[in-house]
């Protein structure tokens, strides 16, 4: 199956920040990545808007026209956000306001029936959900019972692992693909995926339908530019 590559773009917007201008210009960037081959462009707008702001997903929603996945906790300022914008996709993630980044995904038991009415709010607009989870089988299992279209399984342990031991890194996520597919799920990963680890991590997990990758392809775009980077990840899905 095509596992499609969807952009995060929020470190183009940290850096635009910095200087309170409007260089880069994250709509730009948006549709130059569409351009170059993403398949989708993705956004975590927070409360601080540290990063990615209101306004620039409003303003991204008609420019994307591939595929708009939108992150976040689901305050009620980011479901009415979300609700009036209507993304293709919104993945649903534990971070508190202030977190600095998705640190785990979540106790899905603990939240099923918060996550259960954050869900059905959004299959009632027409919007795919995907919930952030760890690899445990039994927690993805709930997250098809709270009704979720799909699980976005949290990366950064593989990551981790990766360069010191491959094969034990991946083969939770290999478990946890085959526990979603079977509860009738679709299985997007993302965090700390790069050029060095993407490869491996596609060849072995089946039932991949997305990754979404920032800030390492943005660190990556510095050295060999947007288009380049672009290329060799969507290469790397090709293992």
């Amino acid at each position: 199956m095509v596992t499609n590559l969807s952009v995060n773009i929020n470190k183009v917007a940290t850096l635009r920040n910095a200087r309170g201008e409007n260089v880069p210009d994250v709509e730009k960037v948006a549709v130059d990545c569409e351009a170059f081959g993403a398949d989708g462009i993705t956004v975590h707008p927070r409360p601080d808007e540290r990063h990615i702001r209101r306004d620039d997903v409003i303003r991204l929603r008609p420019l994307v026209k591939t595929e708009f996945n939108i992150e976040g906790y689901p305050t009620e300022e980011f479901m009415d956000l979300v609700l009036k914008i209507k993304p293709e996709q919104v993945t649903l993630v534990p971070d508190p306001p202030g977190a600095l980044t998705s640190s785990a995904g979540w106790d899905v038991a603990a939240n099923a029936e918060f996550l259960t009415g954050i869900v059905d709010r959004l299959r009632d607009a027409g919007i795919r959900s995907s919930i952030f989870v760890d690899t445990d089988p039994d927690n993805i299992r709930l997250a098809a019972k709270a009704g979720a279209d799909r699980v976005e399984l949290y990366t950064k342990p593989y990551a981790d692992l990766y360069p010191t031991d491959p094969e034990k890194a991946v083969a939770p996520y290999v478990e946890a693909s085959r526990a979603a597919h079977k509860a009738g799920l679709g299985v997007n990963a993302g965090h700390d995926l790069s050029l060095e680890n993407l490869a491996w991590f596609h060849k072995y997990v089946p039932y991949l339908n997305e990754v979404s990758i920032g800030h390492a392809l943005i660190c990556d775009a510095l050295y060999l530019g947007l288009p380049e980077t672009i290329r060799r990840y969507k290469e790397a899905l090709k293992s």
